[in-house]
């Protein structure tokens, strides 16, 4: 029993397991599924694993593993899925403020959307995101859906480097950018938060799987924050 799933080569020594082709929260469920399964019962041989929305990436040593023993194996994981008990959700709230030089793209996409920069900011702020995975660089993680109002296409020439904080939205995603790095993301605010340290126990602000809202606050506000 694969549970529905799809197996593809990656490369001569990696395999990704398909939970589908469309982001879905069922999709989402069976990835963490297998992700915390693989992470209380290593197999043997394998390396890495990458989740990502609807798919798992396994890297693994071809000097003791093949593409098929490995799906053999990942077989009777999947058989178990139904038995496997995730943690509940952690809540996660995102400081933002909203525009000006924290927000360049934020009355591009207000024009783009036919909407007010008010009336982005409200809504960006009014939904609460899933953390489908982390990836990119070290603690950015990729949160949807945008309200359909929001989505947004790239910029169609990313930025040479973007400010760490920086929250942007590109289709129907939102993100935070942990470090300045090159970015096409179109951004609307900036976050005093860290979302990355390597000195704090959870490195990672945000987690796969925590639900996240955006809070929208003054500079005054996101200077106090910044400097506490």
């Amino acid at each position: 029993m694969t549970d529905g799933a799809r197996f593809q080569p990656a490369s001569d020594q990696s395999l990704l397991v398909y939970f589908g082709e469309k982001i879905t929260l069922d999709s989402h469920q069976r990835v963490r599924q297998l992700l915390r399964l693989l992470e209380l019962e290593p197999i043997p041989g394998v390396r890495n694993l990458h989740p990502a929305y609807c798919s798992l990436l396994l890297s693994f040593d071809v000097l003791r593993l093949s593409h098929d023993e490995l799906e053999i194996i990942l077989g009777r994981y999947l058989g178990r899925l139904e038995d496997v008990r995730l943690p509940g959700p952690r809540r996660v709230e995102i400081p933002v403020s909203y525009g000006g030089e924290f927000g360049p793209d934020l009355d591009d996409v207000a024009t783009t959307c036919g909407i007010t920069p008010d009336q982005v900011i409200a809504l960006h702020s009014s939904v609460t995101y899933v953390a489908y995975f982390l990836g990119f660089v070290p603690g950015f993680a990729y949160l949807g859906e945008l309200p359909d109002a929001l989505a947004t296409s790239r910029l169609a020439t990313p930025r040479r480097s973007v400010p760490p904080g920086s929250v942007g939205i590109a289709g129907k995603q939102t993100g935070v950018y942990p470090f300045a790095t090159p970015g096409g993301w179109r951004l609307i605010g900036r976050t005093p938060i860290a979302m990355f340290r390597p000195d704090r126990s959870g490195m990672s602000f945000v987690s796969i799987g925590d639900m996240v809202r955006f809070n929208p606050i003054s500079r005054a506000q996101f200077a106090a924050l910044e400097n506490s």
